[in-house]
């Protein structure tokens, strides 16, 4: 299983602080549930201990949602909460 990325997603991680590595672990190792239009989502927690945008966060949560094709995963969006 690969593990691609649409350019929206890699817009998106550039925007909201995921690295492709943080997103390829989140969809081989996270928790996954469903998620609308037929997609599957991905999340895990990653230990941060860093600032994000003037503001110190011990954890940062990724979220991948992807659609699987040819039995690879295709990843549409990503999102990141920090706490």
């Amino acid at each position: 299983m690969s593990v691609h990325f649409h350019p929206h997603a890699q817009q998106r991680m550039g925007e909201r602080g995921a690295t492709e590595d943080e997103v390829r672990a989140t969809v081989e190792q996270g928790e996954r549930f469903p998620a609308r239009f037929g997609r599957t989502g991905f999340r895990r927690n990653f230990p941060f201990d860093n600032e994000w945008r003037g503001r110190h966060y011990g954890t940062k949560q990724v979220e991948a949602y992807a659609v699987q094709e040819d039995g690879d995963w295709l990843v549409i969006t990503v999102l990141t909460r920090y706490f």
